[in-house]
C-alpha cells in the first residue's frame, strides 16, 4: 500500500512538472535585449533584490533517491547517485533574466566528474553557477542541496553602479 501510495505521490509530481516552473528549454529560449535608462532605473531595486538570492543556495528536497555532490567551480564538481524530488529553499544564481521559484521538481541521474557530465536531469535541473562553491545530498526519502556563488557577489557589487556582470537582471 505504502509502495503504490508513493508511486501514486510521484507520479502525480511529474505529470504537474509545469505546475512548479519553467522548464529550462523554455528558460534558455528567452532572448536578452537591451533596455532603456528608464527600465534600468524601474528595475534597479527588484534585481539587487534578486542578485541578493543568486549568491546563496539552500534547497531542501523530498523524494526518494540516493545521490552525493560536490562542486567548487564547474572544473572541480563530482556527482554520483539518482533522485527524483520536489524542493523547497533558496534556488541559487538564476544564471538568465528569469526569477527562479523557491519550489519545484528536479530529478538527477548519473555520474558526473569535472566537465565529463553523464547524468541526466528532469524537471528544472539545479543549474549550478560557473564558481559555485556546495554540496548536495540525498539520502533515501530527504536531501539537502546548499552552495555559494562568488560571482554572484561581485555580480551584486557591481550592479550598484548599473553593470550587469551574469547578464540576469531583469
Amino acid at each position: 500500500m505504502k509502495r503504490l501510495l508513493m508511486a501514486g505521490l510521484m507520479l502525480g509530481i511529474v505529470l504537474c512538472t509545469p505546475c512548479f516552473g519553467v522548464a529550462a528549454e523554455e528558460q534558455a529560449a528567452t532572448t536578452t535585449k537591451s533596455h532603456g535608462v528608464l527600465h534600468k532605473i524601474v528595475m534597479y531595486i527588484p534585481n539587487r533584490v534578486l542578485d541578493v538570492f543568486d549568491i546563496v543556495r539552500f534547497r531542501v528536497r523530498v523524494g526518494p533517491g540516493l545521490a552525493v555532490d560536490a562542486r567548487a567551480t564547474k572544473v572541480a564538481s563530482a556527482f554520483v547517485g539518482s533522485y527524483a524530488s520536489v524542493y523547497v529553499g533558496l534556488p541559487g544564481p538564476r544564471n538568465r533574466p528569469f526569477p527562479k521559484l523557491p519550489i519545484g521538481f528536479e530529478s538527477r541521474n548519473g555520474v558526473q566528474a569535472s566537465v565529463v557530465d553523464a547524468t541526466v536531469s528532469g524537471g528544472v535541473d539545479p543549474d549550478y553557477g560557473p564558481a559555485e562553491i556546495g554540496v548536495g545530498v540525498q539520502a533515501l526519502i530527504v536531501g539537502i542541496d546548499v552552495g555559494v556563488e562568488p560571482l554572484e557577489i561581485l555580480d551584486l557589487l557591481a550592479g550598484f553602479f548599473f553593470i550587469d556582470l551574469t547578464h540576469d537582471d531583469l
